[in-house]
Parts: structure tokens; C-alpha cells; sequence
């Protein structure tokens, strides 16, 4: 996996359940738990489950006697996953590379994936792997983000940091906002083996409690804070001057803005 995949440690994952998932996360969360009812499936694999908000939203719609397998590369994300499920007999969580699936062939009725597609260092042989466990007629659904023109959250934290980071500035942003090409998803699905594949944009409004919470999850929520301090910043300026690039567009309290993702089918 990347680097920005497998360093999602330490107060990371606090930091990204308390100020990014539900700004951000929850209601594309919501919306898959929507495609999973209508779907039928009973044996689900959820891929990059971080801190477990789509796995919640699926347990709830799981009939009694489906079992869903919750997956992570990073295990300090499945640990939150972990207190936010409980003890639930429907679901294992194990620490897994999407890209090397330790299943059996024809295993799933249901592949999900929120927000973690972008990470994977190979997309079609994720792909190929998801296609291989699934069972005839199972389906793949997943999301990503699309671009920063139609996330001006990403653009402004990503434009933040290259200023304040002039000589080295953190790649990260690139990354999640990076697999937005819908031919380029659509030519990884059809040589996976999909079919009726669809890719469709998905637009929320959205907002946080202040700039500066989303802010802080922004900087501390995700690898980009140990870029900060490799760089001798202090943190708490940097989310301050992201507040404040973040409120010239939404305001300050509440922070509100929209979002967009594009939510991939195939079969």
C-alpha cells in the first residue's frame, strides 16, 4: 500500500472520527447503507472500513443472519471500528491489503469500499481481487472524491499547505482528490472483468461546528500533521491559518459547504 495509506497511527484516527467523519464521511455512510438494502446481499466485504462509519450504517441494514467482513490495512482505524460496532456476531474485522485478498474465491455477494479506492498503489488489481471473491452476479460499490473544483475543502487546505510549505510541500490532498477520471475508473472496472459498470457524481451540503474543528481535522486527521512537523510547524498555527483560508468560503461558525464524490456500480 502508500505511504499515506499505511500511516493512518498514533492520535490519527481520533483526530479523523472526532472532526472529519462527520462532516465529510457520514452522509456518503448513509448513502451506501441505502445501496446495501437494495441490494439483497447477506455476505458483505467492506474494504478500508477506517473508524467504521460506513461499517455501522451496514450493520444496521444487515439481516439477522448476513455476516459482514470489516477490513482495514491500518489496525489502530479498525480498533476505533471496534468500539463503534460493539460486539456484534455479525461482523469480523481483520487487518487486510485490499490488494491481496486473503479469501476464497466466490466468497461475497457485496464488495463496498468508502472513500479508500484512491490509496491502493495498483486500482486494477484491487479491483481484479474484489471481482475474484464476489459471487456470479455480485456487485462492487465503492466511492472516491472527485475533484478539488468540486471540493473547495481539499483545494484550500492542499493550496494552504504548499504556501506555508513552500520548499517541500505535502503531497497527501493529491491523493484522495487524485482518481477522479471517469474514463480512467471505468477502463480499470471493464479489464477487472465488470460489467454494467456506472459512475455517478454525488453532491451533499455539509457542515462542521466552527472552521477551526474542521480544520484541525484536516491537518491532524491524516498523515499530513507528521509532514507538519518534519517541517519544524507547529500544528495548531498551521490548522489556524487553515481555519481561516477554510471560513473565507464557508464561514466561520458553522463551517458550511458542499462536497462531492462520484459513487462507482459494476456487477
Amino acid at each position: 500500500m502508500t505511504a499515506e495509506a499505511s500511516a493512518f497511527t498514533g492520535s490519527i484516527p481520533e483526530f479523523y472520527d472526532r472532526y472529519l467523519v462527520p462532516v465529510i464521511f457520514e452522509p456518503y455512510a448513509r448513502d451506501l447503507e441505502r445501496r446495501f438494502r437494495a441490494s439483497g446481499a447477506r455476505a458483505v466485504l467492506e474494504l478500508a472500513c477506517g473508524t467504521g462509519a460506513v461499517t455501522q450504517h451496514l450493520l444496521a441494514a444487515l439481516p439477522p443472519d448476513g455476516k459482514l467482513t470489516a477490513t482495514d490495512l491500518n489496525a489502530p482505524m479498525l480498533e476505533l471500528t471496534r468500539q463503534r460496532v460493539g460486539a456484534d456476531h455479525r461482523v469480523i474485522l481483520q487487518t487486510v491489503d485490499a490488494t491481496e485478498l486473503p479469501f476464497l474465491e466466490r466468497s461475497f455477494d457485496l464488495v463496498v469500499c468508502q472513500f479508500g479506492w484512491m490509496f491502493f498503489p495498483d486500482k486494477l488489481v484491487a479491483a481484479r481481487q474484489a471481482r475474484r471473491v464476489l459471487n456470479p452476479g455480485g456487485k462492487l460499490v465503492f466511492n472516491v472524491w472527485d475533484g478539488f473544483e468540486n471540493n473547495a475543502f481539499g483545494r484550500i487546505t492542499h493550496e494552504t499547505l504548499s504556501r506555508l510549505m513552500p520548499g517541500n510541500p505535502p503531497p497527501f490532498y493529491l491523493t484522495p482528490f487524485g482518481w477522479r477520471d471517469r474514463s480512467e475508473i471505468r477502463a480499470a472496472m471493464d479489464a477487472a472483468g465488470f460489467r454494467d459498470v456506472t459512475i455517478d457524481p454525488l453532491r451533499f451540503d455539509t457542515q462542521s461546528a466552527s472552521a477551526r474543528d474542521f480544520a484541525i481535522g484536516l491537518v491532524r486527521g491524516n498523515p499530513v500533521v507528521q509532514s507538519v512537523i518534519e517541517a519544524g510547524l507547529d500544528p495548531l498555527e498551521v490548522e489556524a491559518r487553515v481555519a481561516e483560508a477554510l471560513a473565507r468560503v464557508g464561514g466561520e461558525k458553522p463551517w458550511r459547504s458542499s462536497i462531492q464524490a462520484l459513487v462507482v456500480t459494476a456487477r
